[in-house]
């Protein structure tokens, strides 16, 4: 990847993040195909082009290839879709950047969560027994160093990474199915119950709460008190 001022070089099922309005041009004597996303006003904020390495779930691949898919078949619900991927790129990378300082171990498992939780099969207990210490033990360590259990941790990430998502697009119930599975959860009745214990509102109606809400607060901030 060639920019004005420097170069970039990359590897299969990277991703290449690029600051808005910067000229760049893809060039390999072997070839290349790659997924390109343009996002308007994106979470990210990165002030020059940044490399991220592919993530052993294969979890970056898979949204980049499930967007490509949805913008190739166009269909009523696409536009929501491919906001959603989008969010969750976004979200995912966001996750992935560099943590306070932790102890080594606890920084071995906050990583491993980061890197799993879209992964409905992730066995946390037993990513946990790998580990020389027993289980009360490195409870007590990860909430010491985080403020929550490893398993809390897992399923507020998890639920956080969900309500970025349905945030930002119209919430159906496909859509809801679509954002549980994206974030890990197997069963969209369990995610439903998980998601309202923690926000108040069931995930269809997420989006609906949030737009009510700034509409409240723009009318709070359109009443002029006469001194």
């Amino acid at each position: 990847m060639v920019f004005d001022d420097c170069s970039l070089s990359y590897e299969e099922d990277d991703i290449i993040i690029i600051p808005p309005g910067m000229p760049h041009t893809n060039e390999s004597a072997e070839g290349f195909t790659n997924i390109h996303i343009n996002m308007l006003e994106p979470t990210l904020s990165v002030k020059s082009p940044t490399r991220i390495r592919a993530d052993s779930s294969g979890f970056l691949l898979n949204a980049f290839s499930a967007a490509f898919f949805y913008y190739s078949e166009p269909a009523q619900s696409t536009a929501a879709l491919l906001s959603a991927y989008g969010d969750l790129i976004c979200c995912h990378l966001m996750a992935s950047q560099s943590a306070p300082a932790r102890s080594k171990v606890v920084e071995q498992i906050e990583s491993a969560i980061i890197r799993n939780y879209p992964d409905c099969d992730f066995e946390l207990d037993e990513f946990l027994r790998s580990f020389p210490f027993s289980d009360d033990y490195l409870r007590k360590l990860f909430k010491r160093e985080t403020g929550v259990t490893p398993h809390r941790f897992l399923s507020d990430k998890r639920l956080e990474i969900a309500a970025s998502c349905l945030s930002s697009t119209h919430t159906d119930a496909q859509n809801v199915t679509e954002v549980a599975h994206l974030c890990g959860f197997r069963e969209p009745l369990y995610f439903s119950r998980m998601f309202k214990k923690k926000y108040g509102v069931a995930p269809s109606n997420y989006s609906l709460l949030l737009a009510e809400e700034a509409e409240a607060e723009r009318r709070v901030e359109g009443v002029k008190i006469p001194m």
